[in-house]
């Protein structure tokens, strides 16, 4: 089954590791993520200003390529990606003054109106593959792996496009222990990590990747499982600056829940690209056997 899929920037690159095993596990599952054809940018974030519809025009854009593609429903992985294109599409579904502005500014595109729904992955295999086939098809249980779901903000904000309602969501949880992991209740999987403060307030953000990665660490989390990029640079491949400078006292390996995915279906470890994980996430996976110890 063929289903159209937006990829975004970032999955191109750093974080190859998100997009390939996605592809390779949902491939497993009987389904084929149909890449957009001529897709942009999405944007990344979605304007706080209510006036700037420029700003909407790379996420529209994104839509209307796959109601060209026929689609009725677009999936995406990185929950940026999501919370933005989905974002966009609500505008374009309700707001018919903003809509008629956009379509007309856009004169050499069709027009659009919401009509493609926007879907995260972690739903889709709710609603598409669902738990029972899930949990058929795991090959190598995670068994006794304690995993800390963290969805962080755009997954679940705002409510209008939130994959599950905050606080009460249990999609991510229950994705885990299909996988056969041990799901761990962490009181930090809403929190901000800092987002792209990063950039401009770095000890700002990077205090808050450490109230995340603290709570996760108290409740005796094995790894924090997540689908963000942003997340994972803020949260992984700044860790060591969180160990030495905010009282941590130890490293959490950080995956993408679509690596969890390959791993239990059994794919080849070179799929998930662990060179680009924190550091600890191989060689944690490597002393619970659940993948062949590297020869790198």
């Amino acid at each position: 089954m063929k289903v159209s899929y937006y990829p975004g920037c970032t999955l191109k690159t750093k974080a190859r590791n998100l997009e390939d095993t996605a592809l390779a596990a949902l491939a497993a599952l009987g389904f084929e993520l149909e890449e957009l054809p001529r897709w942009n940018c999405c944007g990344a974030v979605t304007s706080l200003a209510q006036d700037d519809l420029l700003h909407m025009l790379a996420p529209v854009r994104d839509l209307i390529r796959a109601k060209e593609q026929g689609s009725d429903k677009l999936v995406t992985i990185c929950s940026m990606c999501y919370n933005t294109l989905a974002r966009a599409n609500l505008v374009m579904r309700d707001d018919a003054v903003k809509r008629d502005a956009l379509n007309h500014f856009m004169d050499e595109e069709p027009d659009y109106a919401g009509e493609v729904e926007v879907v995260h992955l972690l739903n889709f295999i709710r609603d598409e593959v669902g738990w029972d086939k899930l949990r058929a098809s795991v090959k190598r249980p995670l068994t006794g792996l304690r995993v800390a779901p963290y969805y962080g903000c755009t997954l679940v904000r705002p409510a209008e496009v939130a994959i599950e309602p905050a606080v009460e969501a249990t999609v991510f949880e229950k994705f885990i222990e299909a996988l056969g992991a041990e799901v761990v209740d962490n009181p930090g999987a809403f929190d901000c990590c800092g987002s792209y403060q990063i950039l401009s307030n770095p000890k700002q953000a990077l205090g808050a990747a450490a109230d995340v990665l603290s709570k996760a660490e108290v409740v005796g989390a094995d790894m924090l499982a997540l689908s963000c990029p942003l997340c994972d640079y803020n949260l992984g491949k700044r860790q060591k600056e969180l160990v030495a400078d905010h009282g941590l006292k130890t490293q959490l390996p950080t995956i993408y829940f679509t690596q969890l995915l390959a791993v239990a279906l059994g794919l080849e470890p070179a799929i998930c690209h662990f060179e680009l994980n924190h550091e600890g996430t191989r060689s944690l996976l490597e002393d619970r056997k659940l993948i062949p110890v590297s020869a790198v």
